[in-house]
């Protein structure tokens, strides 16, 4: 049997636990990221619209890229969780910075539902990095962000704009679904 004593010191015990771990004014994130191990099936339709306009358009410009801005040597379940979150939302940066600059006008209507989904998954990344200010990137990923940070410097629009396309599933289908994997990501 419990006594009142054992309660009221099982009372306080809770009131201190839960005013200190979670003081006014301070803000509560969580990383939530399992919704992404798949998106659902009309999402990735509204890319599908996206890519096939903008590669119709890569053909008939005739464009020339070489570019490897996302090559790497290395899968991203071979990064720790936290170095895929940081991977995929530089991808994301990147990838809704050339949506947000495409000037074709035949394309803004196509790219409103995938930027959408894009914001909103960056948003859920960031959540997730602002948790962990201390971590250390791995020498595998500082090497790979340098390399992507000078070909989005170097490269010319249209080449970064057929990078962004090509890499798109990729990202959407491997990079952010091992990331909402977390630990388990195979």
């Amino acid at each position: 049997m419990v006594n009142v004593g054992d309660k009221l010191l099982f009372a306080l015990a809770i009131w201190t636990m839960t005013t200190e771990a979670f003081p006014k004014g301070t803000e509560r994130t969580k990383c939530h990221l399992a919704k992404y191990k798949s998106l659902p099936p009309q999402e990735p339709e509204a890319f599908k619209k996206a890519k096939d306009k903008f590669e119709d358009m890569m053909l008939s410009s005739n464009r020339k890229c070489n570019t490897r801005i996302f090559h790497r040597n290395w899968e991203v379940k071979e990064l720790s969780v936290h170095d895929r979150v940081i991977l995929v939302e530089n991808e994301l940066d990147f990838t809704i910075n050339v949506l947000e600059n495409v000037e074709d006008p035949s394309l803004s209507k196509l790219l409103s539902r995938p930027l959408e989904i894009l914001t909103q998954i960056r948003g859920d990344l960031r959540d997730c990095t602002r948790q962990t200010h201390s971590h250390r990137h791995s020498r595998r990923l500082n090497n790979w962000l340098q390399n992507f940070h000078k070909s989005k410097e170097t490269e010319t629009l249209g080449c970064l704009e057929a990078s962004m396309v090509f890499n798109l599933f990729r990202l959407l289908n491997q990079d952010l679904k091992c990331a909402a994997y977390m630990e388990s990501c195979t």
